[in-house]
């Protein structure tokens, strides 16, 4: 049985940093495609960021670029976000997605994929 488990959330002032990790089990070799989304209660989840295996592709949403980083560490089927310069509009809680296309990555693919049950965030202001 394939699961997620993310760990690393907590709350921090505006300004902060927090470091996420995802840690994939139950599953034969490497998932090609992993990320991260977040969600606020009342609304749809949004896509933060993924990485392709190698990091040969990488993709930020606009809201996070340049304050997110995503990695991962293909030996351990494991996918980190470390986040810095927090606001507040950056709390929810934070998903990781995983999935095996091909050489295909992206967040409509992990809309598909295995899901953990998420780390919670909260940025006060």
């Amino acid at each position: 049985q394939v699961q997620l488990v993310e760990s690393g959330g907590g709350s921090v002032e505006t300004g902060g940093s927090l470091s996420l990790s995802c840690v994939a089990s139950g599953y034969t070799g490497d998932f090609a495609c992993m990320g991260w989304y977040r969600q606020v209660p009342g609304k749809e989840a949004e896509g933060v960021s993924y990485i392709y295996i190698g990091g040969k592709k990488i993709w930020y949403a606009d809201s996070v670029k340049g304050r997110f980083t995503i990695s991962r560490d293909n030996t351990e089927n494991t996918v980190y976000l470390q986040m810095n310069n927090l606001k507040p509009e950056d709390t929810g809680t934070y998903f990781c997605a995983a999935r095996n296309w091909g050489d295909q990555c992206s967040m409509e693919l992990l809309d598909g994929g295995y899901r953990g049950q998420g780390t919670q965030v909260t940025v006060s202001s």
